[in-house]
C-alpha cells in the first residue's frame, strides 16, 4: 500500500503540507482544485473542452476546436497559448476583457509549467481554465495542497521498473531535499530576502547532464549509510508564525488534485514536525489498484471525502497520536525501529542482492581459510624432516604444492601430500598443553629464522563481486 513516504535506514520522512507553505508560500488550505466531467476524455467532455476554452480565452469555437483536436485529449499546447496570448514587447491590453483573458492565459501557462507541469513539457490542462474564471477567486483554491497530490503521484508512477521520467513541480522536490539534507549539493542563493521570497528560493536550481548520471551510486550510497542525526527534521522550528499552516500539517485524510486522491500520512514522519516517532496505523486502502511496470499500468484510486477536507480541523491527529515533543528531533520510541525494519526496505541497495554477495564470499573466505591450513599444513610436514631428508629438490616440491594449494589448484592425483609422513629421528619439543596443531606458534621449529611472505596473484586471494558499484572482496 502507498505511504506517500520515503523510505531511509532510519525510518520515513515526506513532504508535509507545511513544507509546501513553507517553500513555496501558496494556500494549503481552501477549495479543492478540481472541475467535474474531466476524469476522462470523452465526448461530451470534449464538447465542454471547446467550449471553455472559447470562453475563457476569447478564441472562436473553430478555434478552440481545431486545437483540441490537435492535442488529442483534454489539453491544449503551451506554444499556441504563448502565441496567442503573450503580448509583443511594449504593447498594452487595449481593453479590460482584452487584459482579464491575458492575466488568465498567463496564470494558466504558470501553473501548467510549476505545479502541474507534465511529462512532456509541451501541454497543459483544458480543466484549469475552468479555476480561472474568477480572478477574485483565485486565492480561495488550496493550490499547495493539490500540487502535493500531484506530485506524490507521480512520484509513485516513477517508481515503476520501465518509467524513466517523472511529472510535477520537481523544484518542490529539490527544494524540500536541500531543506532537510546537507549533502554537500545545495548552492545558496545570495538574492535570497527573508520574509520577502518563498523559503525554496534560498537555493539556486541545479540542471545536471547526462555526465553528472554517474553520481547516482555514489548518492545511493550516501542516503545507505545516512544517519538520523545528520538530518535537518524541523528546519522550521523557529520560524512558525502561521498557526493555520502548523495545524494543517497534521491534517490526516486525503489530498485531491482533479481526478488525483493520494493519502496524507502526518503520523508516519512525526519527527519532522519535533515530536518523538511512534509506530503508526496502518495507510489508507486503495479502493482499486494497478501496479504494473509501466506509467499507464499504474493506476491507484482511492475515494475523496469532501466533508473531511471542509472540515479538516476535525480531522487533525489526536495529541496522544503526535506523541511527546523530542529532545533531540530524530527520537523515537525504542520498538519503532525494529518494527520499521520488519515492514520495510530501510536501504536503496537491493538487499537481496546484497545478501548473495555477502554469503558468496563468506564461502569464499573459508575456502581460502582451508587452503591456508592445507599449504601450511604441507610446509610443517617438510620442517618435520630430519637434515638428511630436508634436500632442495624437496623443499621445491614442497613450495610447488603449497603455490597449488593457495591458488585453488588440486594436488597431483598419483599422491596427496608431498612426502609420507616419516617418524622424526630427532627428539622434538612437545606442544604446549591444550593446543592443536596447525599454527606456527603451537610448534617448536628447528630452523627459527623468519619464513619469507609468499605474493600471491590477486586472483587468487579473494572473490570480487559487483553490486551497485560496491566492491565486496573476501581476503585471507
Amino acid at each position: 500500500m502507498e505511504t506517500n513516504t520515503f523510505h531511509l535506514p532510519f525510518g520515513e520522512m515526506s513532504i508535509s503540507l507545511e513544507d509546501v507553505g513553507f517553500l513555496l508560500k501558496i494556500p494549503v488550505t481552501g477549495k479543492v482544485v478540481e472541475v467535474e466531467n474531466f476524469a476522462r476524455y470523452t465526448e461530451e467532455s470534449r464538447s465542454d473542452a471547446i467550449k471553455m476554452v472559447s470562453n475563457l480565452l476569447r478564441v472562436s469555437t473553430e478555434e478552440a476546436e481545431e486545437e483540441v483536436n490537435i492535442s488529442k485529449g483534454l489539453t491544449v499546447r503551451k506554444h499556441w497559448l504563448k502565441s496567442r496570448w503573450c503580448p509583443k514587447a511594449g504593447s498594452r491590453p487595449t481593453n479590460y476583457p482584452h487584459a482579464e483573458c491575458t492575466a488568465r492565459a498567463y496564470l494558466l501557462y504558470l501553473l501548467s509549467c510549476t505545479l502541474f507541469a507534465d511529462k512532456s513539457g509541451s501541454r497543459l490542462s483544458i480543466a484549469l481554465p475552468k479555476l480561472l474564471e474568477d480572478s477574485d477567486d483565485v486565492w480561495n483554491y488550496a493550490w499547495g495542497a493539490a500540487a502535493l497530490a500531484y506530485l506524490y503521484r507521480h512520484l509513485g508512477s516513477a517508481t515503476r521498473v520501465l518509467v524513466s521520467q517523472i511529472a510535477g513541480y520537481l523544484t518542490l522536490l529539490e527544494g524540500w531535499v536541500y531543506d532537510h539534507f546537507k549533502l554537500g549539493m545545495a548552492t545558496p542563493n545570495a538574492k535570497y530576502l527573508d520574509y520577502v521570497h518563498p523559503f525554496v528560493s534560498r537555493w539556486i536550481q541545479k540542471h545536471e547532464t547526462v555526465a553528472n548520471v554517474d553520481k547516482l551510486g555514489a548518492i545511493r550510497r550516501t542516503l545507505d549509510r545516512l544517519r538520523p542525526s545528520e538530518v535537518t527534521w524541523d528546519p522550521y522550528v523557529n520560524l512558525r508564525e502561521n498557526d493555520v499552516v502548523q495545524a494543517m500539517a497534521f491534517y490526516s485524510g486525503k489530498i485531491e488534485y482533479m481526478d488525483v486522491v493520494e493519502p496524507y500520512h502526518p503520523e508516519r514522519i512525526l519527527r519532522q514536525f519535533g515530536h518523538v516517532q511512534s509506530i503508526p496505523d496502518p495507510p489508507y486502502r486503495p479502493l482499486e489498484a494497478e501496479r504494473g511496470p509501466f506509467a499507464n499500468k499504474y493506476s491507484v484510486k482511492y475515494g475523496f471525502e469532501q466533508d473531511n477536507w471542509e472540515r479538516w480541523r476535525n480531522h487533525v491527529l489526536a495529541l496522544e497520536v503526535r506523541g511527546e515533543k523530542a529532545v533531540f528531533e530524530f527520537l523515537a520510541t525504542p520498538d519503532y525501529l525494529p518494527w520499521f525494519v520488519k515492514v520495510s526496505h530501510p536501504v536503496i541497495t537491493n538487499p537481496s542482492f546484497e545478501d548473495l554477495v555477502m554469503v558468496a564470499s563468506t564461502i569464499a573466505d573459508n575456502e581460502i581459510l582451508e587452503r591456508n591450513r592445507r599449504a601450511l599444513d604441507a610446509a610443517l610436514r617438510w620442517m618435520d624432516l630430519p637434515p638428511e631428508m630436508s634436500t632442495f629438490d624437496s623443499a621445491r616440491t614442497t613450495l610447488n604444492d603449497m603455490v597449488n594449494l593457495l591458488s585453488g589448484r588440486s594436488l597431483s592425483p598419483t599422491r596427496t601430500s608431498t612426502f609420507p609422513r616419516p617418524q622424526p629421528t630427532q627428539p622434538r619439543q612437545p606442544a604446549l598443553p591444550n593446543q592443536a596443531r596447525g599454527t606456527p606458534s603451537m610448534v617448536a621449529l628447528p630452523h627459527p629464522q623468519p619464513r619469507p611472505q609468499l605474493s600471491l596473484p590477486r586472483p587468487m586471494l579473494g572473490l570480487r563481486r559487483e553490486c551497485m558499484g560496491r566492491s565486496i572482496e573476501g581476503r585471507i
